[in-house]
This record gives structure tokens, sequence and C-alpha cells, in this order.
């Protein structure tokens, strides 16, 4: 799924036009539509992440957030991930590597998501 698709299906649940969405986050007219085509900044990507009350990587389709998922369930998973994540991570005592670390971090989350399961 593209990050147009991602916005398009989010924005549509949350009851929001793309012109909407688009006017919210102060991009630039029909600045989403574009971006069927073209990646967009990080910036303008967090803006309207903000906008729909999700993550930016649900957005880049780093990680499976539910669609069900709204913004008190990310900021959930957040503050899930910085008390379990905080501190050295090591394994018989080195430290993680980042792809390591970011493995772990998608495991908590995929079990986070399974367990804060609501409708």
């Amino acid at each position: 799924m593209t990050i147009f698709e991602r916005i398009e299906k989010i924005s549509e649940k949350r009851g929001m036009s793309l012109r909407e969405v688009n006017t919210k986050a102060k991009l630039g007219t029909n600045a989403i539509y574009r971006w069927k085509n073209q990646n967009p900044s990080i910036d303008k990507v967090e803006s309207v992440a903000n906008v729909l009350g999700v993550t930016v990587d649900y957005l880049l389709g780093k990680n499976e957030t539910p669609d069900w998922a709204n913004e008190k369930d990310t900021k959930d998973l957040e503050t899930f991930l910085e008390r379990n994540l905080e501190g050295g991570m090591t394994y018989g005592g080195e430290d993680l590597t980042e792809e390591e670390k970011q493995q772990v971090k998608l495991a908590m989350t995929t079990i986070f998501w399974k367990r804060h399961k609501h409708d």
C-alpha cells in the first residue's frame, strides 16, 4: 500500500476528505494527490500524521498500525515502547545493534496491537 493509499484510507475512516486533510496540514493545493507519483518530505508527512492522529511510521508503512487505532491508541503505544525500551538493550552482556533494536521494537509493537485490540 502506498503512502497516498494509506492517507486516503485513514482519512475516510476519520470522516475527512483529502482536501480537508490537505488544508488542516497546511499543505499546498492538492499536495496529497501529488503523492501518488512523488515522495513527500518528512515534515509534510508528519503534518498529515498529526492531522489524522496516526504515526509517521504508519503512513510510511513501517508498522502495521491497525485501522481502528485512534490517536490515544498510538500515544499508548509510544508510552509502552518508551517504558519498555528505555535504557540499554543488551543480550549476553553486549549492546544490541540498531537493527536488532528495531526488530525488538517491531515485535513489541505487534504484541501491543494484538493485546490492545478493540472495535
